[in-house]
C-alpha cells in the first residue's frame, strides 16, 4: 500500500502546468484513476481482513456515496435539456461524459440498450444495486461492513446506515421524480452527513 501510495506521489510531485498540458487532461484524470485502482486493488489483495480493512472498506463506499450525489445533483440540473435537445448530439455527449467519470458508459449501454437519457442516468447512479458507484450499491457495502464491526453491539449508526439502505433498496424512481431529484440527494447527504458524526460517538467516543 504504501509503495502504491508513493509511486503515485513522486509522479504527481513531476506535474506541471506545462507537462499537464503536454500531457492532456483526459490522459491525466485516466492516470489519477488507474492509480486510485491500483491502490483498491492492493489493498483488497494483501490487506488481512480485520477491523483496519473494515474501515478503509466503509470509508471507500462513504466517500463514493457522496461523490456520486453530488455529481448527479451537481449536472443533473445544469444538463437537463430542454425538450428540443432531448435525444440531440449534445445532450448524449454531455451525458456520456457524467456516466464516464464514473465508469458506468459501458454498464449503462448493458442495461438499457438506449439512447442516455436524464432518467435512466438517475436510476442507475441511484437505485441500480448492480452498479458499484451507485448509492444502493455503496449502502449495500456500508451496511454489510458495518455488521462485521458492529457485531451485536446495538450502534446507533449501523440503525442510521439500515434506515438510508431502506430508502434505496425500496425505493422508487417514479416517487423520486415526484418529489424532486434534488431533495432526494439534498436528504441523502445530510444523512450521511448525520451518520458519519455518529460514527466518530459510536467507534471513536467523541461527542
Amino acid at each position: 500500500m504504501f509503495e502504491s501510495l508513493n509511486a503515485t506521489w513522486m509522479e504527481l510531485s513531476e506535474f506541471d502546468e506545462p507537462k499537464l498540458a503536454a500531457k492532456g487532461y483526459q490522459n491525466y484524470f485516466d492516470w489519477v484513476k488507474e492509480r486510485s485502482h491500483l491502490f483498491r486493488g492492493v489493498i483488497d489483495s494483501t490487506l488481512l481482513r480485520d477491523e483496519s480493512h473494515h474501515f478503509i472498506d466503509l470509508g471507500d463506499a462513504i466517500e463514493r456515496a457522496d461523490n456520486t450525489a453530488r455529481l448527479l445533483d451537481g449536472k443533473y440540473h445544469i444538463l437537463l435539456p430542454s425538450l428540443d435537445d432531448v435525444g440531440g448530439a449534445m445532450d448524449y455527449y454531455q451525458w456520456g461524459a457524467v456516466l464516464r467519470a464514473v465508469s458506468a458508459f459501458r454498464s449503462y449501454h448493458r442495461i438499457y440498450r438506449n439512447v442516455i437519457t436524464p432518467e435512466r442516468v438517475a436510476e442507475l447512479l441511484i437505485l441500480r444495486a448492480d452498479m458499484p458507484r451507485s448509492l444502493h450499491a455503496s449502502a449495500n457495502r456500508i451496511t454489510e461492513t458495518l455488521d462485521l464491526l458492529c457485531s451485536t453491539r446495538a450502534y446507533e449508526c449501523r440503525r442510521q446506515a439500515g434506515e438510508v439502505h431502506a430508502r434505496l433498496h425500496f425505493g422508487r424512481m417514479s416517487d423520486i421524480f415526484k418529489s424532486g431529484l434534488h431533495e432526494f440527494l439534498t436528504d441523502f447527504l445530510e444523512s450521511q452527513g448525520a451518520f458519519a458524526v455518529q460514527m466518530q460517538r459510536d467507534f471513536l467516543m467523541i461527542t
